[in-house]
């Protein structure tokens, strides 16, 4: 096994690229270990509807990134107390044997006097307290397993993050799963680092011995930093590869009771009806053809509205209360 060094990256953008890196571009025989701590991110699973998984004024205002990664399963957060782990292999035997990549975590976790174990099909827990979730990814000819480590996370945090607003939202997406928790360091008999434990988990893996290393080079780091801003940095690739999805949100305003009714299918507004007992000059038919092709985002529906006069639709109408109602 080789292990690949990060450099201390901590921008998920960059980290999730170079681990698709590793499997995608660097054809390497023996299996090769990847651990990465990022900044406070919202990691999405592949087939989760992004809107339903965050609440998106929560970590808008807090700088929290969200990115989707490329393996399945459920949204989860990542900050600099939530250590990250990945071993990218040939083949694909091993697709879905979770304790294979679980294991040596496990004994590392043991070793370090933490009674972990596998649980399921890929969480681990201790003392009935998860600490640990795992997912796969294939390509035709190789594969990766990567997992968390809840070792200082904050737990609050954590859930105001993923925790969406109150939205009557009807989706086909995968579902997170919230389940009770608990960080490695409370767990631990004596006190230590995050980078600690990635020092005791390297020296459990490779035997307290040598530990091989894949060094990555200019080149390497130039399409690494390609791949990030080609999917990574992409808002189509974060949002606009949810599922299809429905919004239905009212209030009673100035204006009057409104009421909207949203699709949204690739991350774009494909239909949007607006009911109410509402009365303006315009026909309100006008404003939903005008928003329908805009991507459901705060930032993209306020530049579609920014010179549109909805006084006219609504008799009594800002933009930051429609955008409210909208978003």
């Amino acid at each position: 096994m080789l292990f690949v060094d990060n450099n201390g990256i901590t921008n998920p953008r960059l980290n999730l690229a170079l681990e698709e890196y590793l499997l995608r571009q660097v054809d390497e025989e023996q299996p090769i270990l990847l651990f990465y701590v990022n900044e406070p991110s919202v990691i999405i699973g592949r087939n989760q509807n992004t809107i339903e998984e965050i609440d998106p004024d929560y970590v808008n205002a807090h700088g929290i990134h969200v990115v989707r990664r490329l393996s399945g399963g459920g949204a989860v957060y990542h900050d600099p107390g939530n250590l990250n782990f990945s071993f990218i292999t040939r083949g694909k035997d091993d697709l879905h044997n979770f304790a294979r990549f679980t294991g040596p975590v496990i004994d590392g976790l043991r070793a370090m006097g933490v009674p972990a174990e596998l649980r399921g099909r890929s969480d681990i827990f201790v003392d009935g307290r998860k600490i640990s979730g795992n997912a796969q990814y294939a390509t035709p000819t190789r594969m990766f397993s990567h997992g968390t480590l809840l070792f200082d996370t904050d737990i609050a945090e954590m859930l105001r993050a993923i925790n969406p607003r109150r939205l009557a939202i009807e989706s086909k997406a995968v579902h997170s799963v919230r389940n009770v928790v608990a960080n490695i360091r409370e767990l631990l008999p004596g006190d230590m680092t995050i980078n600690d434990l990635k020092a005791a988990l390297l020296r459990s893996i490779f035997d307290d011995g040598p530990v091989p290393t894949l060094g990555l080079g200019v080149e390497d780091w130039q399409r690494v930093a390609a791949i990030a801003h080609e999917r990574y940095d992409q808002w189509a690739w974060n949002y606009g590869r949810s599922p299809r999805f429905n919004v239905q949100k009212s209030a009673r305003l100035p204006a009057g009771k409104i009421d909207t009714r949203i699709e949204v299918d690739g991350g774009l507004i494909q239909e949007i009806k607006i009911y109410g007992d509402f009365s303006g000059r315009e026909d309100i038919a006008g404003l939903e053809a005008m928003l329908a092709g805009v991507p459901y985002d705060r930032e993209r529906l306020t530049a579609a509205l920014g010179e549109v006069d909805l006084n006219r639709y609504f008799g009594q109408m800002d933009g930051v209360t429609f955008i409210d109602l909208l978003y």
